[in-house]
């Protein structure tokens, strides 16, 4: 086992992106990790610094469009261009067991994972591949942060109240809310869970919302995507002496105990909860990519209700393949960009991508694990 803040002692994690316009190996540079200590499988290292923040400038690269179809800004994948071209939808889906299995979430392509309150998570599932779908949810109440991640995709973002503290804040995003406004519509109530658990939406109903209120469907005039992507054929892989083993990825969270395991069969990272496979309505989740952000924290006021900072660089990890290296972020123009070892903005690979937002309390908490 590794902590994370044992994970990388050593200052020069080597990342081989094997992708054109993301294609370079990590030169070794100067860094604020931890000082090289001995360290095995088994023994934990804590954390005593974060690295040292040093980006390059971001720099879009072209979206492929072939026959109809083009490169998705939320998984890099090819994508039909009503579906890719269309603004997304973010959800707020609960994560507690009394709503489980969730519903719809299984399409999301980016999904959001984020402390509230009594160690509970929630989610966000950002999603453009939502058509058909009957029931989404279930749909829970808006906090802060998660308006600043709707809003880095462009996204429409649908919720089912929110606390006192972001009421503010969603004045300034197009959202749809359960219970306030025009947008009660969107949403009913099953007789298969108990209130606050059954509140769902569908798309139907969704986009009966987004003529009603006149929302666009399109995305903003000048968006250039949030993520950067590996080119066909060419994939990023985290390689070399000094990149970690992350078979196993124990992000932290308290409750259900979740975590990652990879598969070497398909490539991906299958999500448990409660030591069991975590499930959608369409099947197990999994995803290509991980990436754990974290973020400095506090309360509001004197109340319960966290306040994540997610404005103020700090670092964390990306995942892919079996393996991890430190990363930093910074929100830059309004939207968070990853930046590995050298200062180079990642490569992700195409497919879905999970992120883990933790506070930089709990650092200890996250794990690693080898094969």
């Amino acid at each position: 086992m590794r902590k994370a803040g044992g994970l990388f002692l050593c200052l020069g994690a080597c990342l081989i992106l094997a992708a054109a316009g993301c294609g370079k190996k990590y030169e070794e540079v100067g860094s604020t990790l931890p000082a090289e200590t001995e360290m095995t499988q088994t023994r934990p290292v804590e954390v005593t610094a974060a690295p040292e923040e040093t980006t390059a400038e971001f720099v879009p690269e072209e979206r492929i469009a072939v026959d109809g179809r083009i490169q998705s800004y939320l998984t890099g994948e090819m994508k039909p261009a009503e579906q890719a071209d269309r603004r997304p939808l973010a959800v707020m889906i609960s994560n507690d067991r009394e709503a489980w299995p969730h519903y719809g979430m299984g399409r999301a392509g980016v999904i959001y994972e984020v402390p509230v309150e009594g160690n509970m998570t929630r989610y966000l599932a950002v999603m453009e591949d939502y058509d058909g779908l009957e029931r989404i949810g279930s749909v829970r109440s808006c906090r802060n942060c998660f308006i600043d991640f709707a809003d880095e995709f462009d996204a429409i973002y649908a919720h089912y109240g929110q606390s006192t503290f972001a009421k503010p804040q969603l004045k300034e995003i197009d959202h749809i809310n359960g219970i306030e406004g025009r947008g009660a519509q969107a949403f009913f109530r099953s007789s298969d869970r108990k209130a606050p658990h059954n509140a769902y939406t569908d798309f139907e109903r969704i986009q009966a919302a987004i003529k009603d209120m006149g929302y666009r469907q399109e995305y903003g005039e000048g968006y250039e995507g949030h993520y950067q992507f590996s080119r066909p054929g060419q994939p990023t892989v985290l390689s070399g002496d000094k990149a970690a083993e992350a078979a196993r990825i124990v992000p932290g969270y308290t409750m259900y105990h979740p975590e990652f395991r990879y598969s070497a069969e398909d490539g991906l990272y299958h999500r448990y909860q409660a030591d069991a496979p975590e499930e959608s309505d369409e099947g197990p989740l999994a995803v290509k990519n991980v990436i754990i952000q974290y973020c400095q924290s506090g309360y509001y006021a004197d109340t319960e209700y966290l306040n994540i900072n997610v404005d103020t660089s700090e670092w964390g990890y990306f995942a892919t393949g079996g393996k991890a290296v430190p990363v930093t972020w910074k929100k830059e123009n309004g939207i968070t960009r990853y930046y590995g070892p050298d200062g180079e903005e990642i490569c992700l690979n195409p497919g879905k991508t999970w992120v883990c937002v933790l506070s930089t309390k709990d650092v200890d908490r996250t794990e690693f694990y080898g094969e």
